[in-house]
């Protein structure tokens, strides 16, 4: 067993609220670091990645959601991944990610319920090897946040958080940019000491 972690942000765009009815368009994978439950070590979240684009696995879609990441599913519909593929070559990158640093792999997300939902879904439906993260190895951003910034939930919003916490990378909604602009919130937040830290500078 590994006696070290690695992080993976990862971010999701979708044509719709559920994975099922409606389709995963494309995902995006950074590696932010390690940790051995000591020592954080920060990686250049640019340095290695992952990112596709599947092809939708149903007709339906809520127009505002395809919206919001400016994909073209008919793009998609015809060069697209096959979901299969694409879970699996994502699993594989995952898992050999976390063997070239004999680490154990733990997935971040900021909503974490939102990408994780899809996600777990995707491997679980369309990978041989299911989920390369197992079915609990993952972190909350947002509840990282209220937590350390003894916060209300509702008031965990990246909006909220101090300037000095945020990527200076802008959201672009490609799944790819917005998952290594989530690793740079998550090694800000991981080495955070709270509010205090803020106020004595």
């Amino acid at each position: 067993m590994p006696k070290r972690e690695v992080y993976v942000s990862v971010d999701v765009e979708a044509d719709g609220p559920i994975p099922g009815p409606y389709s995963m368009l494309s995902f995006g994978m950074a590696v932010c670091g390690t940790f051995d439950g000591q020592e954080f070590a920060p990686a250049d979240p640019a340095d290695s990645t992952f990112y596709t684009e599947l092809k939708p696995i149903s007709d339906a879609y809520d127009p505002q959601a395809l919206a919001v990441s400016g994909l073209d599913r008919g793009r998609l519909a015809a060069e697209g991944r096959d979901p299969a593929e694409a879970m699996n070559a994502a699993a594989g990158w995952v898992t050999e990610a976390a063997a070239s640093l004999d680490a154990s792999p733990v997935l971040v997300a900021y909503p974490l319920g939102f990408d994780w939902m899809w996600l777990y879904w995707y491997w679980m439906r369309f990978a041989a090897s299911g989920s390369p993260f197992g079915h609990s190895r993952h972190l909350d951003l947002k509840s990282l946040y209220a937590a350390k910034a003894n916060a209300l939930v509702i008031r965990s919003t990246k909006g909220q958080m101090p300037a000095e916490l945020r990527s200076g990378r802008p959201h672009t909604h490609n799944a790819l940019d917005d998952a290594i602009e989530q690793a740079e919130l998550f090694q800000n937040l991981i080495r955070w000491a709270g509010p205090d830290e803020l106020k004595g500078r």
